[in-house]
């Protein structure tokens, strides 16, 4: 029976809701059409107004406020990713790398307190704020509703009293519930009148706390995050200056310290050491004018070593007619008397120039000497004194250098250079295009095989090169 009952008062109910519904959608039928007049309140409406408007700017300031934590995230982990990177290229015996260890940990609690503090102190407080408002729309929607009701009511209870066949009992029954219609009504209205002014308000009161608060924030995030930042620049500012005086050691790749070109003066190699400039080395004497044509002339003393100390070349000779002597000293050879060196010394004083001290060398008593003398050619080749042999070079060829360190090319014009690797210098075509620190030149491997300056030549550091001829 109780099973009875209630599905009874569920469906009496729902037949009185079904019958609100057809009520109401008459009398709005009716409103609208202009047979019933409807009650308005333009005060109200304008509440209204403002609220829709005001939960429409709340949510917008809530979507841009949400988005703004998203950046701020983003920042925070893109900042966590650089100082990474900052510790991975700081190596361990650069000075201040703890400190900078410090600084990045530091950086990255800054970040994630500055994150949290955002959404405890301004997107909570909206989530508050916003939260108000579902509620308040639905109250206005039903007292919408029974506006229209006491509306219904009211010209139910109008009509049965112009009635011309008037029925008591039915006016009675209508005048109780429009009496009940209107007390519902007035009892909503009157608070959503109250309610809805003060809610308009609090947004001003709303919107400065909101932004005070990420303003604060943000101002002690970049005072903190900018101490750090002036800590970072002086432990990088430390490092360059030991860097510059050579204080410790730097394991840089060579490529990092590459002179510039146009530059006024190179960059050091890797290795620390002074930059190379160039340095013509003899261990001959200088020749008489007529010995150019001779091939080759005898040391002035047998007892002297095979090669003399570095010196420079005369003004007047130059640079391309350097010479090597190579001695050779038979394994069995009769000690020469003492009067032998003065012979020879005397022998060489009356040689008349241009001509030879081959047959001399050949008749006198002092050890068999062979003697090789070699002088650049025009054509880039060089002869023998005898003539009994050629090495192929490039035209101009001056000297050899060996590269001490890789050298990564930058440009097209630049040789790429393998620590090992033996470049043939030669001259630049235009002696104005040469910049201060740069040679020109091909390596030997790529002359031995190309035999093409245009397709091999470049140049190069000088710095990161030692002559080697």
């Amino acid at each position: 029976m109780a099973e009875m009952g209630s599905k009874g008062v569920t469906a009496g109910k729902i037949a009185s809701n079904v019958q609100k519904k057809l009520t109401r959608a008459q009398e709005k039928v009716l409103q609208k059409l202009g047979k019933a007049d409807e009650t308005k309140d333009e005060q109200f409406e304008q509440c209204v107004q403002n609220f829709n408007k005001q939960l429409t700017e709340g949510t917008r300031l809530q979507k841009d406020l949400r988005t703004y934590l998203a950046s701020v995230k983003a920042m925070h982990e893109a900042s966590k990713k650089l100082n990474e990177c900052l510790q991975e290229v700081y190596e361990p015996d650069w000075p201040g790398r703890d400190e900078a260890s410090k600084i990045a940990e530091n950086n990255d609690l800054l970040w994630m307190d500055y994150h949290q503090k955002l959404v405890d102190q301004a997107l909570l407080t909206m989530d508050t704020y916003l939260g108000q408002f579902p509620d308040i729309k639905s109250r206005i929607a039903k007292r919408g509703r029974k506006l229209v009701d006491y509306d219904s009511a009211r010209h139910h209870y109008e009509s049965l009293q112009t009635a011309k066949k008037k029925d008591e009992a039915k006016i009675a029954k209508a005048e109780e519930e429009l009496i009940k219609a209107q007390k519902v009504f007035e009892e909503m209205n009157v608070d959503l009148q109250e309610e809805l002014p003060s809610l308009w308000n609090s947004r001003v009161g709303f919107y400065v706390n909101t932004f005070q608060s990420i303003a604060g924030l943000e101002e002690n995030f970049h005072k903190e995050m900018s101490k750090l930042n002036q800590n970072l620049n002086d432990v990088l500012i430390s490092l360059e200056k030991q860097h510059g005086s050579n204080t410790f050691t730097v394991k840089a790749q060579p490529s990092d310290n590459v002179p510039a070109k146009g530059n006024k003066s190179p960059s050091p190699p890797p290795d620390g050491s002074p930059a190379a400039t160039p340095e013509i080395r003899v261990n001959h004497e200088p020749e008489p004018a007529g010995a150019a044509t001779a091939g080759a002339t005898l040391p002035k003393s047998p007892s002297q070593p095979t090669e003399s100390p570095a010196g420079s070349l005369p003004s007047g000779e130059p640079s391309a007619a350097e010479g090597t002597f190579a001695v050779a000293w038979p394994s069995q050879t009769a000690e020469p008397g003492p009067a032998q060196p003065a012979e020879a010394s005397e022998a060489a004083g009356a040689q008349e120039p241009g001509e030879t001290t081959t047959s001399e060398a050949a008749s006198s008593s002092l050890p068999a000497v062979v003697v090789e003398t070699f002088s650049a050619t025009v054509n880039g080749t060089v002869e023998s004194g005898s003539g009994a042999g050629r090495l192929d070079l490039p035209p101009g060829f001056m000297f050899k250098v060996q590269a001490q360190h890789d050298y990564t090319a930058t440009d097209t014009d630049e040789l790429q250079l393998k620590a090992g690797d033996v470049v043939l210098v030669i001259p630049f075509q235009n002696p104005e295009e040469q910049d201060e620190g740069w040679l020109m030149g091909v390596k030997e491997s790529d002359w031995n095989q190309h035999k093409e300056l245009e397709k091999c030549r470049g140049v190069f550091p000088e710095n990161f090169t030692e002559r080697v001829q």
